[in-house]
């Protein structure tokens, strides 16, 4: 079983803002593989279904950012569940937009959400992807919880389908795989540029 977390927001305040690319990456799983995440369990929304041969969990934490770590650990402690077969997945600002990275551990960067699962978890080695949001010149709170405007908001949702897509491949082929060819197509389209 795996259970896959999308870091972000709860309210309408926060939908479609860059910080809320997990919640999105989340919604766009659960709308490829059939999974409704609606059920009220472990300070979260969660969904289960089937990706392939694989038990999933899909958990959309509802305790802020800051303090995601808390509804990731109550589900991690209940289904014991070892860290490899957790992914999460969350924004980066120090990515370009669009882009997404797979990675099998690392530290949280200045990602809140990711520095309080690391730390009620007392690990670093869970797979994560990130997904790039771009980054500005101004207040880094008011960028990352700002809404963003039409064009870049269809290059969010295709990094959120993008991301959901690399989660999914870790479960299917293995995170090493899904590295190789996440990681690697992005590099390949910034050459096209």
């Amino acid at each position: 079983m795996y259970i896959i977390v999308g870091l972000g927001n709860p309210g309408s305040k926060y939908e479609n803002t860059r910080h809320n690319m997990g919640f999105k990456a989340i919604d766009a799983m659960a709308s490829e593989f059939g999974i409704d995440v609606n059920r009220a369990k472990f300070k979260g929304l969660i969904g289960e279904g089937r990706i392939g041969s694989e038990k999933v969990i899909l958990l959309k934490p509802q305790t802020y950012m800051n303090l995601s770590g808390q509804s990731v650990r109550e589900i991690m402690n209940f289904y014991k569940i070892p860290e490899e077969n957790l992914i999460v997945i969350y924004d980066d600002f120090d990515l370009p937009i669009g882009s997404i990275r797979v990675r099998k551990s690392g530290g949280p960067g200045t990602h809140n959400g990711m520095k309080s699962v690391i730390q009620e978890l007392g690990s670093r080695k869970f797979p994560r992807v990130r997904v790039g949001i771009g980054s500005s010149d101004g207040s880094t709170i008011q960028f990352v919880i700002g809404k963003v405007g039409k064009d870049e908001q269809q290059i969010l949702n295709e990094a959120a389908e993008a991301a959901a897509s690399a989660a999914a491949d870790i479960i299917r082929i293995g995170i090493e795989n899904a590295m190789n060819i996440h990681n690697t197509r992005k590099s390949e389209k910034k050459d096209d540029h």
